[in-house]
């Protein structure tokens, strides 16, 4: 008699199945039978099977279309796995294999178009399905999201963004267009008055003064007019005294220029603007900040660091510029910081949120600074009383 199959709750047969349920060897491995072997010995039979023949027939009449399909099959499922795993986070790429190759029936390398995962990873860089570099440590991969959800997000930014550059640069030229009627019609004015020496033209003649006639005459008068007259004469001198007394008030004080309609309509224009991009994040990515927290311990507290990324508008990752090591903090935890003169900032909040300027002057008594814009439609334009929490350091490399 033959010998008899071991049951399924013997310890020969539970000790096949652990054995099948782990990862075994990749060149025991036969994808077109999709038949994974234990040891050399199996493997050989296999190879030598009638099955496997058979199979190797049919590979054997189109090869290019079945490496075509695994391989499609394997970087679909690598990249699936990078998308749900990682999202778009930079990550070594021997991780993401080492997680895709733990499920028992993934599609292996060898039976693909790629002999080793370095030549996987750059055929990914150079299709544009991945963004690869190469460092110390090996190949790292970031994965492009292109989900319709992605891209319409994308849209919708860049249609924000043009909308608000329009309104500036409306703005700008709107406000140019002002200077420049100004300008023509101070060309058109009429010239000033030219004010020459006072001459005697002969300095024979004198003149002469006679004061007692007039203040004959003014007695005379006096005693003409009657008590009632000078009555109503009295109230109205008050009433023309108060009258200038107002106008006193309400006329602009002495030495203090008038606004012109111009200024006022940039004042306009600005506090709009202030009003629009004050907002409560002011995080920006390569602007350095201050940690003013001892919740990360001593070794971070008082430390400067530059800003690489913002997450969630509040939160940013932030790489210190002594250790360079990289942390997330939050941004109540964080205060700006500012640098010596002529130095470059970033304008963080307020009417010219995301501007770079240069730092013009500080004031220590109102905690202020006067700033100019660097670039763009506004380049040249001086602003003042810029709230030291409204600007920071811009990092240099």
């Amino acid at each position: 008699m033959g010998k008899e199959k071991a049951g399924f709750l013997t310890p020969k047969a539970i000790a096949n199945r652990i054995k099948a349920k782990g990862l075994q060897k990749l060149r025991w491995y036969c994808q077109m039978c999709q038949k994974q072997c234990r040891d050399e010995n199996g493997f050989k039979c296999h190879m030598m099977s009638e099955s496997h023949q058979r199979q190797l027939l049919l590979f054997a009449e189109n090869p290019d279309e079945y490496i075509d399909t695994y391989s499609k099959e394997f970087m679909d499922g690598y990249c699936e796995l990078l998308s749900r795993r990682f999202g778009s986070k930079r990550v070594h790429c021997n991780i993401v294999y080492q997680e895709y190759i733990h499920d028992r029936e993934h599609v292996h390398m060898n039976s693909t178009q790629w002999e080793t995962l370095t030549d996987f990873i750059q055929w990914l860089g150079r299709e544009g399905k991945c963004v690869v570099d190469h460092t110390e440590k090996g190949w790292f991969v970031q994965y492009i999201d292109r989900s319709p959800e992605v891209l319409m997000k994308l849209e919708q930014n860049k249609a924000k963004e043009k909308m608000d550059m329009d309104d500036e640069e409306r703005t700008a030229i709107f406000i140019q267009k002002q200077i420049e009627r100004a300008s023509e019609s101070e060309k058109n004015a009429a010239p000033p008055a030219e004010f020459t020496e006072l001459k005697r033209e002969s300095e024979e003649e004198k003149v002469t003064f006679s004061m007692g006639a007039a203040s004959k005459k003014r007695e005379e008068a006096t005693k003409v007019i009657p008590e009632a007259d000078n009555a109503f004469a009295n109230i109205s001198n008050k009433a023309g005294d108060m009258g200038s007394k107002k106008e006193g008030n309400k006329s602009v004080g002495v030495g203090q220029k008038r606004k012109s309609a111009l200024d006022e309509i940039m004042e306009f224009e600005e506090k709009k603007k202030e009003k629009m991009n004050r907002k409560e994040n002011w995080l920006h990515e390569g602007i350095v900040v201050k940690i003013v927290t001892k919740k990360l311990g001593e070794k971070y507290y008082k430390k400067k660091g530059v800003i690489k990324s913002v997450e969630d508008l509040f939160r940013g990752v932030i790489k210190m510029l002594d250790s360079g090591t990289s942390i997330r903090v939050d941004q109540s935890h964080l205060e700006t910081v500012i640098p010596a003169h002529g130095k470059i900032v970033m304008i963080v909040n307020g009417a010219y949120r995301g501007q770079e300027a240069i730092l013009e002057d500080i004031n220590e008594n109102k905690f202020s600074c006067t700033v100019s814009i660097r670039s763009g439609p506004l380049k040249g334009r001086i602003i003042e009383k810029v709230q030291y929490e409204d600007i920071s350091k811009l990092h240099s490399p």
